[in-house]
């Protein structure tokens, strides 16, 4: 069952059309929902995908809780944070009477649009707008305050307002822990699936999005992670500028290879679809972001040495769950860090049985030195 209406804009005004006038779905005599194409004033077309609005699976009824999702730039199907929070949705609206409708802004300067969008809908009026993204925050205090009767909630950012409830992560907890698997392999002579290590040359990288104190939370971690083991080891860094370059990650990612580096981590959406590429084709390894992405990616499996997993899903569901609840705690920052499962190392799907055992210890004693307050992982690059 699946209990939403999609919406793809490719213009400012994308779901100006959709969000005032959602009705049920439109039946072809088959069972099946029927696919709509608008177009908005400016002449932006929207395809909106309607879904049912059944009782949900748990067999509760009553009232149906409307949510808009505004996602972060990239859009869904970058196997990593978007979909990730779409998986969030999912799970709720498979526990509650949940319908949703789904934006995917191709640009930051749509983000407000979208927000203001859901947030003035009469029918129907949205119970809860997730904002996905730490880009959507500057947008976002300006629509909570015009919206006040509105509840938001936002990933990755923390907007201080009555009606907004933020969700912020510790990457760089999470991502200290990639590092020290980095660290442990690139010392090793190690070979499985597709790639190998050079032990020799001590390099490993970093590939992020667009550059920000978020991301740099990501760099931060995971070279911290690295020096932990050993503070000879290099470490590359750049940014791309983009969450949704492939070409770009690929060639930032061939030039770290060539220069010595044998594992990249990446934090940069689907830009690191084009890291999995380069190390597959110069047989390296990567480390995947936000989900398991040896299994959202899996043609790339035989190079992912594992995924720094960011709960984006279980910041959404809770979310939606305080409104079914009628608990929302508009105002509150909601922090997830390793102690709470909201970030972890996940190891490849194909390569895990392959990663020696003496790693897989080395990371669990970080995680349980992190937790236990041993060890503070740094949080800007330049303190590394």
């Amino acid at each position: 069952m699946d209990r939403r209406r999609f919406l793809k804009a490719t213009g400012v005004a994308g779901i100006a059309g959709l969000a005032g006038c959602s009705g049920g779905p439109t039946s072809e005599g088959d069972g099946t929902t029927a696919e709509s194409t608008e177009t908005s004033g400016d002449g932006a077309s929207t395809e909106a995908e309607s879904g049912t609005g059944e009782e949900s699976t748990d067999g509760s009824s009553g009232e149906t809780i409307n949510v808009g999702m505004v996602y972060a730039t990239g859009g869904l199907g970058d196997g990593s944070f978007n979909d990730q929070a779409q998986q969030g949705i999912q799970q709720a609206s498979e526990e509650f009477n949940v319908q949703y409708e789904e934006a995917q802004p191709d640009s930051v300067s749509q983000f407000q649009n979208f927000q203001q969008q859901f947030a003035s809908s009469t029918n129907p009026e949205y119970d809860l707008v997730s904002c996905i993204g730490y880009l959507q925050a500057d947008a976002l205090s300006q629509t909570a305050s015009d919206y006040p009767d509105q509840r938001f909630m936002i990933v990755d950012s923390a907007v201080d307002a009555d009606n907004v409830s933020s969700y912020v992560f510790q990457e760089h907890q999470g991502s200290f822990l990639a590092g020290v698997m980095a660290g442990r392999l690139t010392t090793t002579e190690f070979s499985a699936g597709a790639g190998s290590t050079k032990p020799d040359e001590k390099v490993v990288g970093f590939v992020g999005g667009e550059e920000s104190d978020l991301i740099g939370k990501f760099e931060a971690g995971y070279t911290a992670g690295v020096k932990y083991v050993d503070d000879s080891i290099e470490v590359q860094s750049t940014y791309v500028g983009s969450f949704n370059e492939p070409t770009a990650g690929s060639e930032a990612a061939i030039a770290m290879y060539n220069s010595g580096a044998d594992i990249i981590f990446h934090a940069s959406g689907n830009t690191g679809t084009g890291v999995f590429q380069a190390a597959q084709e110069n047989g390296n390894f990567a480390i995947g972001v936000d989900r398991a992405q040896s299994v959202t990616k899996p043609s790339y499996a035989d190079v992912i040495l594992g995924s720094m997993v960011k709960r984006v899903d279980t910041a959404v569901y809770t979310s939606v769950e305080a409104v079914a609840n009628d608990s929302f705690d508009g105002g509150a920052v909601t922090t997830l860090g390793l102690e709470q499962d909201g970030v972890a190392l996940v190891y490849g799907d194909s390569l895990e049985s392959e990663i020696p055992s003496a790693v897989k210890d080395a990371v669990t004693s970080a995680r349980e030195e992190v937790i236990g307050g041993s060890v503070s992982v740094p949080t800007d690059p330049s303190n590394v």
